[in-house]
């Protein structure tokens, strides 16, 4: 199937790393500052990730006003390392371009036409796309090969959270398609890269980036008894990030960061998620010290 050369090049730039969903961490009255952002987001860098996605989900991208998505995409292009960008719509894709992003993350059109939607923001900005297979909002059947053909499509992020089989069948698509297959899978991690995943953008990397790298790098490399070992350790810590209600999995993360020191205590809220039990912080802390 034909791919445009700039999808094809970022599908390989990609292969083989980890791309942190980043967090956007913002203060008490929802306000944004640079020198933390800037902390962040090469705090990310510095431990293990590869590339960066912003403004996606973990980041609470549909949330966040025009100057406050300018100034994430800006910090995060700072960082020297290639930049996914959380896109809906095309004036998404064209801001996404004019800050030197590298790619786009669609999210999963609300459109009658999924394949005319990814459409539309290849012609907005011709920026290579990552296709996004997500468990609350999936393809509909038969739909997922035409977006695969799209020549602007360099990848699809499957993200199925507990459904193993529709998992299997997107990283079969996508290797059909020669496109690279994505794992977006925190709570299915290294069984995904057993089914032909060979990348990944999860948001358990948005914080505790040593203990997701550590199962990519080991499998990339061939070294099987390392995999099995950070893999259980990975999957200890995304059974508590990820549990029940999922989506507060962003509070959790931010949490974490924060414990590890890469955002102030007032910059550790989510302000747009669930609200949480009492007394989850402790859990999720004290899990995250087992996985380190």
């Amino acid at each position: 199937m034909s791919i445009h050369p700039a999808a094809a090049a970022l599908r390989e730039r990609l292969r083989w790393r980890l791309v942190a969903a980043a967090a956007t961490p913002l203060s008490a009255g929802r306000a944004l500052d640079n020198p933390v952002l800037d902390r962040y987001l090469r705090s990310l860098v510095e431990d293990g990730a590869d590339a960066l996605a912003v403004l996606v989900h973990t980041g609470r991208g549909p949330f966040l006003d025009g100057p406050t998505r300018r100034a994430v995409l800006a910090a995060a292009v700072a960082t020297g390392v290639p930049v996914i960008a959380g896109a809906a719509s095309p004036a998404d894709a064209e801001q996404a371009a004019k800050a030197g992003a590298s790619g786009l993350l669609v999210f999963a059109p609300d459109s009658a036409d999924p394949v005319a939607a990814h459409d539309a923001l290849w012609r907005a900005a011709a920026l290579p796309m990552i296709a996004f297979d997500l468990y609350a909002r999936p393809y509909p059947a038969g739909v997922l090969p035409e977006i695969l053909a799209h020549p602007g499509v360099a990848g699809l992020k499957v993200a199925r959270l507990h459904d193993a089989l529709a998992c299997q069948a997107g990283i079969a698509a996508c290797l059909a398609a020669d496109r690279l297959a994505i794992t977006g899978e925190d709570r299915m991690f290294g069984p995904s890269l057993l089914w032909g995943a060979q990348a990944a953008l999860v948001g358990i990397a948005a914080a505790a980036v040593p203990v997701t790298a550590a199962v990519l790098r080991a499998f990339a490399e061939r070294r099987y008894a390392e995999f099995v070992a950070a893999s259980r350790r990975l999957d200890r810590l995304a059974a508590t990030t990820f549990a029940e209600p999922v989506d507060g999995y962003v509070q959790r993360m931010l949490w974490i960061a924060a414990a590890e020191g890469r955002i102030p205590d007032g910059y550790a809220t989510d302000h747009f998620g669930p609200s949480l039990r009492a007394g989850e912080r402790d859990q999720v802390l004290r899990a995250l010290t087992e996985a380190a």
